[in-house]
C-alpha cells in the first residue's frame, strides 16, 4: 500500500513537471474549461487541461493531465468520464468523493484515488468553506472523447 502511494505520488509529480515544461501540446484539449456545476448557491469547479498527447504505443488512446480547482465550498455536479481511466491526486486542501454506490471518502493533500472506466462520480466537493482545494487529474481516454460528462439527473 505504501509502495503504491509512493508510485502514485511520483506519477503525479512527473505529470505536473511534464505539464509545466510542455505548456502547449500538438492536439487541442477536448475538455472545455472552465467546467461548471449547475446554477446554485455553491461555487463550481474549473478544469484546466495541462497536457494532452496521443499514447504512441496504444492506438486510439490519449493521455491528458489537468488541474481541477475547487473554490471554498465548491461541489461538482454528478458526472462520468466515459470510458476513461482516471487518476486523481490532491495537490491542496481536502476533497470528499464518492464513486457509484461506494462509501463517501475524504482525501487530504497528498492522497489519491482512481476511477475505473464507466464509473459514476456522484460526489466531488471541497470540504472547506474558507480554503480552496486543488486536484491533479490524469485521464487515459479514447481519443476524441469528452473528459467529463455531467449527469444532472443523479
Amino acid at each position: 500500500m505504501i509502495g503504491m502511494r509512493i508510485a502514485a505520488g511520483l506519477l503525479a509529480a512527473a505529470t505536473l513537471t511534464a505539464a509545466t515544461a510542455c505548456s502547449t501540446s500538438d492536439q487541442p484539449a477536448h475538455a472545455e474549461g472552465p467546467t461548471a456545476a449547475p446554477a446554485s448557491t455553491r461555487p463550481a469547479e474549473t478544469l484546466k487541461p495541462l497536457l494532452q498527447q496521443a499514447l504512441p504505443d496504444v492506438k486510439g488512446k490519449t493521455f491528458t493531465s489537468a488541474v481541477v480547482d475547487l473554490p471554498p465550498n465548491a461541489r461538482a455536479m454528478p458526472h462520468r468520464h466515459g470510458q476513461a481511466f482516471v487518476y486523481a491526486y490532491v495537490l491542496e486542501g481536502t476533497v470528499r468523493s464518492q464513486l457509484d454506490d461506494k462509501p463517501v471518502t475524504t482525501y487530504q493533500q497528498g492522497e489519491n484515488w482512481v476511477e475505473q472506466p464507466g464509473a459514476h462520480h456522484v460526489l466531488t466537493e471541497n470540504t472547506s468553506r474558507t480554503k480552496p482545494a486543488k486536484l491533479l487529474v490524469v485521464f487515459v481516454s479514447d481519443t476524441g472523447d469528452k473528459l467529463k460528462v455531467d449527469d444532472p439527473r443523479s
